[in-house]
Protein backbone atom coordinates (compact mmCIF):
# COMPACT_ATOMS: atom_id res chain seq x y z
CA UNK A 1 0.00 0.00 0.00
CA UNK A 2 2.73 2.54 -1.05
CA UNK A 3 2.42 6.04 -2.10
CA UNK A 4 3.83 7.74 -5.19
CA UNK A 5 4.37 11.49 -5.14
CA UNK A 6 5.29 12.05 -9.53
CA UNK A 7 7.47 14.91 -10.53
CA UNK A 8 9.06 15.50 -7.25
CA UNK A 9 11.57 17.97 -7.76
CA UNK A 10 12.29 19.85 -4.66
CA UNK A 11 8.46 19.27 -2.83
CA UNK A 12 10.78 17.96 0.44
CA UNK A 13 8.15 19.46 2.51
CA UNK A 14 5.40 17.53 0.84
CA UNK A 15 7.03 14.29 0.84
CA UNK A 16 7.87 14.65 4.99
CA UNK A 17 4.04 14.83 5.21
CA UNK A 18 2.77 12.22 3.87
CA UNK A 19 5.62 10.38 5.41
CA UNK A 20 4.68 11.11 8.53
CA UNK A 21 0.86 10.87 8.00
CA UNK A 22 1.32 7.46 6.85
CA UNK A 23 3.84 6.01 9.58
CA UNK A 24 0.90 7.05 12.19
CA UNK A 25 -1.22 4.50 10.30
CA UNK A 26 0.60 1.92 8.86
CA UNK A 27 4.52 1.80 9.57
CA UNK A 28 5.02 0.01 6.57
CA UNK A 29 3.59 2.19 3.75
CA UNK A 30 6.65 4.06 1.92
CA UNK A 31 6.23 7.28 0.15
CA UNK A 32 8.08 7.24 -3.09
CA UNK A 33 9.19 9.50 -5.12
CA UNK A 34 9.74 9.74 -8.95
CA UNK A 35 10.98 12.11 -11.29
CA UNK A 36 12.87 12.84 -14.83
CA UNK A 37 16.20 13.71 -12.69
CA UNK A 38 15.79 11.98 -9.48
CA UNK A 39 19.35 12.44 -9.19
CA UNK A 40 18.72 16.46 -8.88
CA UNK A 41 15.54 16.39 -7.13
CA UNK A 42 15.87 17.14 -3.53
CA UNK A 43 12.42 15.39 -2.70
CA UNK A 44 13.78 12.09 -4.30
CA UNK A 45 17.34 12.30 -2.54
CA UNK A 46 14.76 12.37 0.54
CA UNK A 47 12.57 9.70 -0.07
CA UNK A 48 13.51 5.80 1.21
CA UNK A 49 13.08 5.03 -2.65
CA UNK A 50 12.98 7.29 -5.73
CA UNK A 51 13.22 5.96 -9.32
CA UNK A 52 13.45 7.54 -12.91
CA UNK A 53 10.59 8.12 -15.30
CA UNK A 54 10.49 9.79 -18.96
CA UNK A 55 9.64 12.70 -19.44
CA UNK A 56 6.19 13.54 -19.57
CA UNK A 57 6.07 14.10 -23.34
CA UNK A 58 7.82 10.85 -24.11
CA UNK A 59 5.15 7.81 -25.61
CA UNK A 60 5.99 5.86 -22.98
CA UNK A 61 5.79 7.66 -20.14
CA UNK A 62 2.10 5.97 -18.71
CA UNK A 63 3.47 2.46 -19.44
CA UNK A 64 6.53 2.81 -17.57
CA UNK A 65 4.84 5.04 -14.63
CA UNK A 66 2.26 2.47 -14.59
CA UNK A 67 5.05 -0.68 -14.49
CA UNK A 68 7.10 1.09 -11.78
CA UNK A 69 3.99 1.28 -9.82
CA UNK A 70 3.29 -2.72 -10.30
CA UNK A 71 6.87 -3.17 -9.10
CA UNK A 72 6.90 -0.79 -6.23
CA UNK A 73 3.40 -1.86 -4.68
CA UNK A 74 2.18 1.80 -5.24
CA UNK A 75 -1.42 2.39 -4.43
CA UNK A 76 -1.58 5.84 -4.91
CA UNK A 77 -0.22 8.75 -6.76
CA UNK A 78 -0.09 11.78 -6.04
CA UNK A 79 0.48 14.23 -9.12
CA UNK A 80 2.11 17.85 -8.37
CA UNK A 81 2.53 19.44 -11.76
CA UNK A 82 -0.33 20.76 -14.27
CA UNK A 83 1.14 19.31 -17.11
CA UNK A 84 0.80 15.57 -15.51
CA UNK A 85 -2.76 16.35 -14.91
CA UNK A 86 -3.90 15.30 -17.84
CA UNK A 87 -1.74 12.40 -18.35
CA UNK A 88 -2.98 11.01 -15.42
CA UNK A 89 -6.46 11.94 -15.46
CA UNK A 90 -6.90 10.43 -19.27
CA UNK A 91 -5.60 7.13 -18.05
CA UNK A 92 -6.95 6.63 -14.72
CA UNK A 93 -9.09 3.39 -15.94
CA UNK A 94 -5.39 1.85 -16.74
CA UNK A 95 -4.04 2.57 -13.15
CA UNK A 96 -7.33 1.91 -11.58
CA UNK A 97 -7.41 -1.87 -13.19
CA UNK A 98 -4.16 -2.67 -11.48
CA UNK A 99 -5.57 -1.62 -8.41
CA UNK A 100 -3.53 2.06 -8.45
CA UNK A 101 -5.60 4.79 -7.60
CA UNK A 102 -4.58 8.30 -9.34
CA UNK A 103 -5.87 11.05 -6.60
CA UNK A 104 -6.93 13.23 -9.56
CA UNK A 105 -9.93 15.03 -10.82
CA UNK A 106 -11.52 13.56 -13.39
CA UNK A 107 -10.86 14.95 -17.25
CA UNK A 108 -13.48 17.78 -17.19
CA UNK A 109 -12.11 19.38 -13.95
CA UNK A 110 -8.83 18.84 -14.96
CA UNK A 111 -9.57 20.95 -18.66
CA UNK A 112 -11.13 23.62 -16.82
CA UNK A 113 -8.44 24.52 -14.55
CA UNK A 114 -5.81 24.19 -17.53
CA UNK A 115 -7.76 26.60 -19.69
CA UNK A 116 -8.33 30.11 -17.75
CA UNK A 117 -10.99 31.10 -19.78
CA UNK A 118 -13.07 28.15 -19.30
CA UNK A 119 -11.63 28.53 -15.21
CA UNK A 120 -13.62 32.33 -15.74
CA UNK A 121 -16.37 31.15 -16.90
CA UNK A 122 -16.73 28.44 -14.32
CA UNK A 123 -16.57 31.20 -11.25
CA UNK A 124 -19.02 33.24 -13.25
CA UNK A 125 -21.62 30.15 -13.49
CA UNK A 126 -21.33 29.79 -10.28
CA UNK A 127 -21.74 33.89 -8.92
CA UNK A 128 -18.24 34.81 -8.30
CA UNK A 129 -16.40 37.11 -10.24
CA UNK A 130 -13.77 37.27 -12.16
CA UNK A 131 -11.38 40.15 -13.75
CA UNK A 132 -13.04 42.36 -16.84
CA UNK A 133 -11.72 40.84 -19.92
CA UNK A 134 -11.23 43.12 -22.62
CA UNK A 135 -10.38 42.79 -26.35
CA UNK A 136 -6.69 43.39 -28.25
CA UNK A 137 -9.11 46.39 -30.31
CA UNK A 138 -10.25 48.37 -27.08
CA UNK A 139 -8.09 47.40 -24.08
CA UNK A 140 -7.81 49.88 -21.24
CA UNK A 141 -5.18 50.75 -18.85
CA UNK A 142 -3.06 49.57 -16.93
CA UNK A 143 -3.10 46.26 -18.46
CA UNK A 144 -2.66 42.81 -17.20
CA UNK A 145 -1.27 39.89 -19.92
CA UNK A 146 -1.45 36.12 -19.01
CA UNK A 147 -1.68 33.25 -21.29
CA UNK A 148 -4.46 31.00 -20.80
CA UNK A 149 -2.45 27.88 -20.27
CA UNK A 150 0.10 29.47 -18.57
CA UNK A 151 1.46 28.27 -14.97
CA UNK A 152 4.15 29.64 -12.49
CA UNK A 153 3.67 33.24 -13.47
CA UNK A 154 5.54 32.43 -17.17
CA UNK A 155 4.67 35.12 -19.58
CA UNK A 156 2.93 37.42 -17.83
CA UNK A 157 3.46 41.42 -18.26
CA UNK A 158 1.93 43.96 -16.72
CA UNK A 159 1.26 46.77 -19.21
CA UNK A 160 0.74 50.13 -18.05
CA UNK A 161 0.20 52.52 -20.81
CA UNK A 162 -0.45 52.05 -24.33
CA UNK A 163 3.02 52.72 -26.13
CA UNK A 164 4.38 49.66 -23.61
CA UNK A 165 1.78 46.97 -25.67
CA UNK A 166 4.18 45.82 -28.38
CA UNK A 167 3.42 43.85 -31.68
CA UNK A 168 4.31 40.39 -29.87
CA UNK A 169 1.70 40.66 -27.09
CA UNK A 170 -0.61 41.74 -29.94
CA UNK A 171 0.25 38.71 -32.12
CA UNK A 172 0.15 35.87 -29.08
CA UNK A 173 -3.30 34.72 -29.48
CA UNK A 174 -2.47 32.79 -26.23
CA UNK A 175 -2.38 35.64 -23.75
CA UNK A 176 -5.46 37.04 -21.75
CA UNK A 177 -5.93 40.62 -21.84
CA UNK A 178 -7.63 41.31 -18.40
CA UNK A 179 -8.21 43.79 -15.76
CA UNK A 180 -5.41 45.06 -13.77
CA UNK A 181 -5.93 44.65 -9.95
CA UNK A 182 -3.47 46.74 -8.38
CA UNK A 183 -2.01 45.15 -5.26
CA UNK A 184 -2.04 48.23 -3.43
CA UNK A 185 -5.80 47.68 -3.58
CA UNK A 186 -6.23 44.28 -3.30
CA UNK A 187 -5.05 41.28 -1.14
CA UNK A 188 -3.93 37.81 -3.08
CA UNK A 189 -4.96 34.48 -1.54
CA UNK A 190 -4.33 30.94 -2.55
CA UNK A 191 -6.78 28.67 -1.37
CA UNK A 192 -5.99 25.11 -0.40
CA UNK A 193 -9.43 23.07 -1.01
CA UNK A 194 -9.97 19.24 0.06
CA UNK A 195 -12.94 17.31 -1.94
CA UNK A 196 -13.73 14.46 -0.71
CA UNK A 197 -14.95 10.49 -2.74
CA UNK A 198 -18.10 12.28 -2.84
CA UNK A 199 -17.02 15.36 -4.37
CA UNK A 200 -18.08 17.05 -1.08
CA UNK A 201 -15.60 20.37 0.15
CA UNK A 202 -14.31 19.11 3.30
CA UNK A 203 -11.97 22.14 3.93
CA UNK A 204 -10.92 25.34 2.80
CA UNK A 205 -7.83 27.44 4.11
CA UNK A 206 -6.94 30.79 2.58
CA UNK A 207 -3.50 31.59 2.50
CA UNK A 208 -2.24 35.58 2.44
CA UNK A 209 0.85 35.64 -0.77
CA UNK A 210 3.21 38.15 1.14
CA UNK A 211 6.24 37.23 -0.96
CA UNK A 212 6.19 35.29 -4.09
CA UNK A 213 9.24 33.41 -5.15
CA UNK A 214 9.41 31.61 -9.20
CA UNK A 215 5.43 31.56 -9.11
CA UNK A 216 5.46 29.82 -5.48
CA UNK A 217 4.40 31.91 -1.86
CA UNK A 218 7.51 32.29 -0.05
CA UNK A 219 6.17 34.22 2.71
CA UNK A 220 2.22 33.63 3.42
CA UNK A 221 -0.07 33.72 6.71
CA UNK A 222 -3.40 31.55 6.75
CA UNK A 223 -6.28 34.19 7.02
CA UNK A 224 -10.02 33.25 8.21
CA UNK A 225 -11.95 35.51 6.09
CA UNK A 226 -14.62 36.12 3.37
CA UNK A 227 -13.24 34.03 1.14
CA UNK A 228 -13.28 31.14 2.97
CA UNK A 229 -17.41 31.96 3.29
CA UNK A 230 -17.67 32.42 -0.12
CA UNK A 231 -16.01 29.02 -1.15
CA UNK A 232 -18.58 27.19 1.08
CA UNK A 233 -21.27 28.84 -0.63
CA UNK A 234 -20.65 29.03 -3.85
CA UNK A 235 -18.05 25.57 -4.33
CA UNK A 236 -19.85 23.70 -1.40
CA UNK A 237 -19.30 20.52 -4.72
CA UNK A 238 -17.65 20.40 -7.81
CA UNK A 239 -18.83 17.23 -9.93
CA UNK A 240 -15.42 15.40 -10.62
CA UNK A 241 -13.53 17.36 -7.84
CA UNK A 242 -11.14 15.12 -5.82
CA UNK A 243 -8.13 15.92 -3.00
CA UNK A 244 -6.50 18.84 -3.03
CA UNK A 245 -7.19 21.87 -5.76
CA UNK A 246 -5.70 25.54 -5.11
CA UNK A 247 -7.69 28.52 -5.76
CA UNK A 248 -6.75 31.82 -6.17
CA UNK A 249 -8.36 34.90 -5.40
CA UNK A 250 -7.99 38.52 -5.19
CA UNK A 251 -9.79 40.49 -1.97
CA UNK A 252 -9.99 44.20 -2.21
CA UNK A 253 -8.77 45.92 1.14
CA UNK A 254 -11.56 47.89 1.88
CA UNK A 255 -14.72 46.60 0.15
CA UNK A 256 -14.27 43.24 0.60
CA UNK A 257 -15.03 42.27 -3.02
CA UNK A 258 -13.70 38.93 -4.19
CA UNK A 259 -12.44 37.94 -7.85
CA UNK A 260 -11.50 34.63 -9.03
CA UNK A 261 -8.65 34.15 -10.61
CA UNK A 262 -7.44 30.54 -10.86
CA UNK A 263 -7.87 26.99 -9.87
CA UNK A 264 -5.44 24.44 -9.95
CA UNK A 265 -6.37 20.62 -9.35
CA UNK A 266 -3.10 19.44 -7.25
CA UNK A 267 -1.46 20.74 -3.89
CA UNK A 268 0.32 23.77 -4.39
CA UNK A 269 3.66 24.98 -3.30
CA UNK A 270 2.27 26.51 -1.19
CA UNK A 271 0.65 23.90 0.89
CA UNK A 272 2.88 22.66 4.06
CA UNK A 273 1.63 25.81 5.69
CA UNK A 274 -2.00 24.99 5.65
CA UNK A 275 -0.80 21.24 6.71
CA UNK A 276 1.24 22.84 9.37
CA UNK A 277 -2.00 24.78 9.94
CA UNK A 278 -3.85 21.89 11.07
CA UNK A 279 -5.77 21.06 7.42
CA UNK A 280 -4.32 17.50 7.44
CA UNK A 281 -4.99 16.85 3.45
CA UNK A 282 -2.46 13.64 3.77
CA UNK A 283 -4.15 12.21 6.58
CA UNK A 284 -7.28 12.50 4.66
CA UNK A 285 -5.89 11.18 1.57
CA UNK A 286 -4.58 7.98 3.14
CA UNK A 287 -7.87 7.38 4.93
CA UNK A 288 -10.04 7.74 2.32
CA UNK A 289 -8.38 5.42 -0.54
CA UNK A 290 -6.51 3.38 1.94
CA UNK A 291 -8.25 3.00 4.91
CA UNK A 292 -11.21 2.89 2.58
CA UNK A 293 -13.19 6.09 5.73
CA UNK A 294 -15.11 8.73 5.69
CA UNK A 295 -13.48 12.00 5.99
CA UNK A 296 -16.07 15.00 7.64
CA UNK A 297 -17.49 17.12 4.57
CA UNK A 298 -16.52 20.24 7.23
CA UNK A 299 -13.85 20.95 9.01
CA UNK A 300 -12.60 24.51 9.92
CA UNK A 301 -10.67 24.08 13.14
CA UNK A 302 -6.89 25.06 11.42
CA UNK A 303 -5.09 27.73 13.06
CA UNK A 304 -6.03 31.18 11.67
CA UNK A 305 -2.83 33.70 11.09
CA UNK A 306 -0.44 31.35 11.08
CA UNK A 307 2.84 32.99 9.43
CA UNK A 308 5.34 31.45 7.17
CA UNK A 309 8.72 32.29 6.28
CA UNK A 310 10.42 30.07 4.03
CA UNK A 311 14.54 29.66 3.83
CA UNK A 312 16.53 27.64 1.62
CA UNK A 313 18.15 24.35 2.95
CA UNK A 314 20.77 22.48 1.90
CA UNK A 315 19.98 18.24 0.62
CA UNK A 316 23.74 16.62 0.19
CA UNK A 317 24.25 13.75 -2.09
CA UNK A 318 28.01 12.40 -1.55
CA UNK A 319 29.81 10.87 -3.91
CA UNK A 320 27.58 12.57 -6.90
CA UNK A 321 29.18 12.04 -10.48
CA UNK A 322 26.58 14.04 -12.70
Amino acid sequence: MNILITSAGKRVSLLQAFQSEASKIDKQISVICCDASPELSAACQMAEISFKVPRLNSDVYIDELLQRCKDHSIKLIIPTIDTELFLLSENRSRFLEEGIIPVISEVNVIGMTRDKRKTHAFFNKHGILTAREYTREQPEFPLFLKPYDGSRSVDIYLIRRKEDLKVKHLNNEKLMFLEYLDHNEYDEFTCDLYYNKNNELSCVVPRKRIEVRDGEVNKGVTSKNEIEVLIREKLANIKGAIGCLTAQFFMHKTSKKIVGIEINARFGGGYPLTYLAGANYPQWIIMEYLMNKEVSNKFDTWEDSLLMLRYDKEVLVHGFRG
